[in-house]
């Protein structure tokens, strides 16, 4: 077994979990999507995580965290999601981006630091992206979520999650940001046509691309 972790075994581990959170088969060709990388660097790191003992795949090639994998990268997932808060509710930075600044933290916590952190935040039970923190009392579930892309017209509902793969994409997060579609929002589909949303968010419209739509999930 490997003592020390290069930063791909960690993001690899988090995506398999987040893909895991989300009801998605992990499958190498989802890695390849979320990543942003190619199917052979993709397959060469698989290969290495099996070898080293933190996954399995199955005979479809679904893979299968071990008890090693899922300690491991549920350590990595928690300490990322608390990193979070303590950059929005202590250091104040904008919410769309955090996520960047929370992957270089999440390396740098120590088990002592976590549970620090615990204390001064309060156990919290989510991230400030809506996701639930692996290992906290307070984590609260929301019932079945669904897309907000898939919310039917007039229907009214409420953003709960957004999607780890969205996180990355700081544009897309700052719109999201400016149109007040934070966890915890009530939002009215008013009109769905050309590939965009209209939405009513406290009494003002707002427009959102349904490729974006699709990440954020919402419960109706």
């Amino acid at each position: 077994m490997s003592t020390g972790h290069h930063p791909a075994v960690d993001q690899y581990l988090e995506t398999i979990l987040e893909l895991e959170e989300l009801g998605i088969v992990p499958m190498r060709a989802r890695l390849v999507e979320r990543l942003g990388v190619s199917a052979p660097a993709v397959s060469e790191t698989v290969k290495r995580l099996e070898r080293e003992g933190y996954l399995t795949l199955d005979s479809d090639r679904v893979m299968h965290l071990t008890e090693t994998g899922r300690a491991y990268g549920t350590s990595m997932l928690r300490r990322h999601r608390l990193a979070e808060l303590l950059l929005i509710d202590v250091l104040k930075l904008p919410w769309s981006q955090v996520h960047e600044e929370a992957c270089r933290l999440e390396h740098a916590i120590s088990p002592i630091l976590e549970d620090h952190l615990v204390a001064l935040l309060g156990d919290p039970g989510s991230c400030p992206h809506g996701n639930p923190i692996p290992g906290s009392a307070n984590v609260v579930d929301p019932g079945p979520l669904q897309p907000l892309a898939t919310v039917a017209t007039g229907q009214s509902c409420v953003v709960q999650r957004i999607d780890e793969n969205l996180q990355t994409q700081l544009d897309h997060m700052r719109a999201l940001e400016a149109g007040g579609l934070l966890p915890g929002q009530q939002v009215t589909v008013s009109s769905a046509q050309d590939g965009r949303l209209t939405l009513q968010v406290d009494g003002r419209g707002v427009v959102l691309d349904d490729r974006v739509a699709l990440e954020v999930y919402v419960s109706v």
